[in-house]
């Protein structure tokens, strides 16, 4: 499954990023882990104390992946709303939801303050990066002056995560497309009628 060139650390972290977000952190036992990974149980308890331990490096690449994946598209050049878009657009596996935004299901995780603060941060440095996009595009004129930046910053991430929830419950992707489409609807220049 994975590179024979990837360390006996690596395929641990990765096979626990890929079962905790198909599984949760009360399914992903060490045992599916070491499976997944094609590890030996001595080699995982070598490189990590435990569970929790491999757990939080898991969480922490998850979460670091996710804030690289989307200062890509916040990060292009293009207008505020043209970057809102393309963040709202990006290619996602909906079907399977957001790796980071699942964990905050996952009472274990939430229960545990060093497994939910790769989680918080991450949502706080999301929720921080599109609100500053918003207050650049009400500086341009894009977006409408009277508009809250921290409000649309958290619309635009309960639009993500909602349609998440959407897909996954009608079983279809076009759940999400239409909160998305809808969400831009709302935001786009036309539809607010400045265009």
């Amino acid at each position: 499954m994975y590179s024979e060139f990837m360390s006996t650390p690596e395929r641990l972290i990765e096979s626990t990023r890929e079962l905790l977000w198909e599984r949760g952190y009360v399914g992903t036992s060490p045992k599916a882990i070491q499976e997944h990974a094609g590890a030996g149980q001595g080699s995982m308890y070598h490189h990590f104390k435990g569970k929790p331990d491999l757990a939080l490096a898991a969480i922490r690449r998850t979460a670091e992946e996710l804030r690289a994946g989307a200062e890509g598209v916040l990060g292009a050049p293009g207008s505020p709303y043209e970057r809102v878009e393309a963040y709202l657009r990006r290619e996602r596996d909906v079907l399977r939801g957001c790796p980071v935004g699942r964990l905050t299901m996952d009472p274990d995780v939430i229960a545990s303050a060093e497994l939910r603060a790769p989680v918080d941060e991450t949502i706080d440095w999301l929720r921080e990066r599109l609100a500053g996009i918003v207050e650049e595009g009400k500086e341009q004129g894009q977006f409408a002056p009277s508009l809250d930046a921290e409000e649309i910053a958290a619309t635009i991430l309960a639009t993500v995560q909602g349609g998440y929830v959407l897909a996954r419950a009608s079983g279809s992707p076009a759940a999400f497309d239409t909160a998305v489409r809808g969400l831009l609807a709302l935001l786009s220049p036309a539809g607010r009628g400045l265009g």
